[in-house]
C-alpha cells in the first residue's frame, strides 16, 4: 500500500468518526462506513488516538472524533468557514418560509451540511443536520449543486459513481440526467421525496466568482406544504438568497 492509500484510507476514517457523532460508532460500524477492514480500522484508530485525532468512551467503547482535530479546525476555519456568512440567510428562509432551512458546502463528489434552522412549522424533515454528508445528485442541495456543472463533469461523475446501489433506483443515471435538465430549466432542484418518501426539498447553487457552484441553500418540509402552486415562491426565494450569499462570499476573498 502506498502513502497516497495510507491518506485516503485515514481520511475516510476521520470522516466516517464525523459522520457517526455526536453518539460515536463503534470499530465495526466505522469500519463499514469507511468501507475498511475491521483490523485495519481498529489499528488507524488506536495510531489516531494516540495523536488526539479520535477518541474512545471508556464507558460504551464507541469511538469519536478527538480534541486535537478542534484544534486544527479551529485554525481552518480562519480560511474556509463560510457558516457566519450563510447564517442569515439561512435564518431568513426558515422564518420566511416556515421549513427547516439548510447551508451546505460542495466537498469533492459530496455536499456536506454546515448549517440548519428549523421553521415554525411544526412537521419537520430529519433527512439532513449539521455534518450530514450526500453524493452530488442526492437530495436537493446536491442535485443543485451537480446540475450548475458542465456537461462532461456530470457525464464523468455519473460514469464513476453509482448513485442507484447506494440510494435507490430513483438515482439511476438516466433520471438523475433529467432531474439535471429539470433543474437547469427551472434554477433550482427539487428533490420530490426520492430519499425519504414525503419528505420534500428545495434548493438553489451559491456560486464563486469563477461562477462555479460551491454550496447551496435548501429547505426541506413534508410533501404538502411543496404543492405545485407554492413551489415557484419558495424557488424564487430561494434564488434570491442563493444570489446574495454568493456576493457576500465573493466579498470575503
Amino acid at each position: 500500500m502506498g502513502a497516497g492509500d495510507g491518506v485516503a484510507r485515514t481520511a475516510a476514517l476521520l470522516r466516517a468518526l464525523a459522520d457517526a457523532e455526536p453518539g460515536g460508532g463503534s470499530t465495526s460500524a466505522l469500519a463499514r462506513a469507511a468501507g475498511l477492514p475491521r483490523a485495519t480500522t481498529h489499528r488507524l484508530l488506536t495510531s489516531l488516538a494516540g495523536v488526539g485525532l479520535a477518541d474512545r468512551d471508556r464507558a460504551t467503547g464507541a469511538w469519536h472524533v478527538g480534541p486535537e482535530l478542534y484544534v486544527l479546525g479551529t485554525a481552518a476555519s480562519r480560511r474556509y468557514d463560510m457558516t457566519a456568512t450563510a447564517q442569515p440567510s439561512v435564518r431568513r428562509l426558515a422564518d420566511l418560509t416556515g421549513e427547516s432551512a439548510f447551508f451546505s458546502v460542495r466537498r469533492g463528489d459530496e455536499t456536506v451540511c454546515l448549517v440548519r434552522e428549523d421553521g415554525s412549522f411544526p412537521l419537520r424533515s430529519h433527512v439532513l443536520h449539521e455534518g450530514a454528508r450526500f453524493p452530488l445528485g442526492v437530495v436537493s442541495a446536491g442535485m443543485a449543486v451537480l446540475a450548475h456543472l458542465p456537461d462532461e463533469e456530470v457525464e464523468a461523475y455519473l460514469e464513476r459513481s453509482d448513485l442507484a446501489a447506494a440510494h435507490g433506483p430513483q438515482h439511476a443515471p438516466d433520471l438523475v440526467r433529467a432531474h439535471v435538465a429539470r433543474t437547469r430549466q427551472d434554477g433550482w432542484a427539487t428533490n420530490p421525496g426520492l430519499v425519504v418518501q414525503g419528505s420534500w426539498g428545495m434548493a438553489a447553487a451559491v456560486f464563486d466568482a469563477h461562477d462555479r457552484p460551491v454550496a447551496a441553500l435548501s429547505i426541506t418540509g413534508v410533501e404538502h406544504r411543496f404543492a405545485d402552486e407554492r413551489r415557484p415562491e419558495l424557488g424564487r426565494l430561494l434564488l434570491r438568497e442563493a444570489h446574495a450569499l454568493g456576493g457576500r462570499l465573493r466579498d470575503r476573498v
